[in-house]
């Protein structure tokens, strides 16, 4: 809802209210809005260290580098061009006839 200064001011208490209950209260000046008035949750507590253990998993090469294909999609740049390995030449084994 949207009130403006000087019925914010007179309603107060009664704004606070609908707060309370969840809504979002618009103050406006002259039409144009200048602030909102929003419920506040209360904080949630701190969560206990490892209470997801055994939970989770983490591939053991995490932290190694990347890929260059996949390094230069993070960097915005163009992929490097992929190097064709070609395998030496091995020569064929002569079979012996019997």
């Amino acid at each position: 809802m949207e009130f403006n200064i000087h019925e914010a001011k007179t309603n107060f208490s009664k704004l606070l209210q609908r707060v309370a209950l969840g809504e979002e209260v618009i103050i406006a000046k002259a039409g144009v809005p200048v602030a909102k008035l929003v419920p506040v949750y209360p904080e949630q507590g701190k969560r206990p260290l490892g209470f997801l253990k055994g939970e989770i998993w983490m591939a053991d090469d995490f932290n190694d580098p990347l890929p260059p294909d996949i390094l230069a999609g993070f960097l915005g740049e163009d992929e490097p061009e992929k190097r064709v390995v070609k395998k030496a030449h091995q020569p064929r084994s002569k079979s012996k006839r019997a």
